[in-house]
């Protein structure tokens, strides 16, 4: 399997990260994806792929939640790291909308989304993309809507990549993979009250792949603590279960989604 959307380079696993890489690979995963989130993470992101190149790919972005009013800094370091060696990177990422808390930088989080994708086109690589609407629900706070308008009015050339960490809605995920996307499923699908069940059974296969966006979001029965690449084992068993399809098949065609997105 292959983890699209893991962070344990972060401090979270410093006590016992070597562990946390053995109990992955025990699970059979093939790559840990590392999406980037800003230049403080940057240096442990480097240091844990260069452990292992085959088993770790990184991504390079500047995470929406990063942006503020010194993000054209932060735009400029991640920029010049990502094309001073692109073959580095296998995508663009962690990349888009976060209305959750406030849109204080709404502004300025879709300034830094415009020029990151702009970069993907450059450089031919897909996206992860971060897409959370805000608590209030309103309209003005729907990232998803946001990101579609973006998309449609900024990008000639249509970025192709993930929508990591899905949290929208069936007609959401129809038109982000008509769009050319594909969908990041992770544990969220294993909580009782979610409903990516349903978003899950009503898309193809192929147009999944499975992330655990460790250490945040695990998946039952480890939900409430920190989350680790090993548990996407129960992200795979809960789409087979949703699909009535063996775990052998859901592993292998998610992988080769995975693999053909990201060259890999």
């Amino acid at each position: 399997m292959i983890d699209t959307h893991s962070h344990i380079y972060s401090e979270e696993f410093d006590l016992d990260r070597d562990e946390v890489i053995l109990r992955a690979r025990q699970a059979g995963l093939k790559h840990i994806l590392l999406p980037a989130i800003d230049t403080e993470s940057h240096d442990r992101q480097e240091a844990l792929a260069l452990s292992d190149p085959n088993m770790f790919r990184q991504m390079m972005g500047l995470h929406p939640t990063s942006v503020n009013d010194e993000y054209q800094t932060q735009l400029q370091v991640t920029k010049e790291r990502l094309f001073d060696n692109p073959d580095k990177y296998v995508g663009i990422g962690e990349i888009g909308l976060d209305f959750y808390w406030d849109t204080t930088y709404r502004e300025q989080q879709t300034t830094a989304l415009i020029e990151q994708l702009s970069w993907a086109t450059k450089l031919n690589k897909p996206v992860a993309l971060h897409i959370r609407n805000g608590k209030d629900g309103k309209e003005e706070s729907n990232a998803y809507s946001a990101i579609f308008n973006i998309l449609e009015k900024h990008c000639t050339q249509k970025p192709r990549g993930i929508f990591h960490c899905f949290s929208g809605t069936l007609d959401e995920a129809r038109k982000a993979v008509s769009m050319g996307f594909v969908i990041g499923i992770g544990g969220v699908v294993t909580y009782k009250k979610s409903l990516l069940p349903d978003i899950v059974a009503s898309l193809p296969l192929e147009k999944i792949v499975l992330e655990t966006d460790a250490p945040y979001l695990a998946p039952v029965p480890h939900r409430g603590h920190r989350n680790e690449s090993a548990y996407i084992v129960h992200v795979a068993q809960k789409v087979a279960e949703i699909k009535s399809i063996s775990v052998e098949q859901v592993e292998e065609v998610t992988t080769t989604t995975a693999e053909t997105l990201f060259g890999l």
